[in-house]
């Protein structure tokens, strides 16, 4: 049974461990839905709130799981049940999420990263998981919806016929392409991955696993790319502090 979202700063959350979120890829296999199973963290929560378009995306989207542990500890200090499991990053979640596609012959697409660092990162994932079907195209396209490359991209999709979908070209890029051709997709599983492949091949280094579950992995993010991510990190967790208020008001 479907436990019900959880509901605070606006959003809808589902507290999906990374088992339970690989059993939600089966089902929609076996039942041949369309799933858009999403995510969200403080980034993401930022946009939400200041981006009608990425509204819409939410509104369509069959889940989304909790990507960021400070949603974890924001949750448990308004009154619900999270658990630090209830935090799954794709630098956890792309190995068994991997081992289970080979071990089930999943065909996975990957739609993202710069020219190359997707097939690298493919070529890693058939080495780890022997008999992986992935085939990858990298996220350097014009996603205007008429645009050639991004019409030649539906067809490579098509012509791959995958089970599930991953699109990592960074938010909110990569909901709005997912938005505006999902009529043209035709898959079960359809994951918004960030930058998943990148820390698969080691474009971007991977945080030490134990910041993660300490809630410390946005430093180790913001030293490594202090240019790209410094608004990030250090200035939208600010209005994130206002919704906080307004929930302890309004309780």
């Amino acid at each position: 049974m479907k436990q019900s979202p959880y509901k605070f700063f606006g959003i809808k959350l589902d507290a999906l461990s990374i088992p339970e979120l690989n059993s939600l890829i089966t089902e929609s296999i076996q039942q041949n839905n369309k799933w858009i199973i999403a995510n969200h963290n403080l980034h993401s929560l930022y946009i939400y709130h200041h981006d009608l378009k990425m509204q819409t995306f939410y509104s369509k989207a069959n889940y989304a799981h909790i990507d960021g542990m400070p949603l974890v500890f924001l949750g448990k200090l308004l009154g619900f049940p999270l658990k630090r499991e209830q935090r799954v990053t794709y630098a956890d979640w792309v190995w068994p999420l991997m081992a289970e596609a080979a071990n089930k012959n999943w065909r996975v697409f990957y739609l993202g990263s710069k020219p190359g660092v997707a097939e690298r990162g493919a070529e890693i994932l058939r080495e780890k998981f022997p008999g992986l079907q992935i085939a990858v195209n990298h996220g350097y396209i014009n996603i205007s919806q008429g645009s050639q490359q991004n019409l030649d991209t539906l067809a490579a999709i098509k012509a791959y016929q995958p089970h599930v979908l991953m699109v990592g070209m960074g938010m909110p890029r990569q909901e709005y392409w997912i938005l505006d051709n999902l009529e043209e997709i035709d898959t079960n599983a359809i994951l918004t991955a960030g930058a998943c492949m990148d820390y698969v091949a080691g474009a971007i280094p991977t945080p030490p696993r134990w910041m993660g579950k300490m809630g410390l992995e946005w430093l180790y993010r913001l030293l490594s790319e202090p240019k790209r991510l410094w608004r990030r990190y250090l200035v939208e967790p600010w209005f994130v502090a206002r919704l906080l208020l307004r929930e302890i008001l309004n309780a």
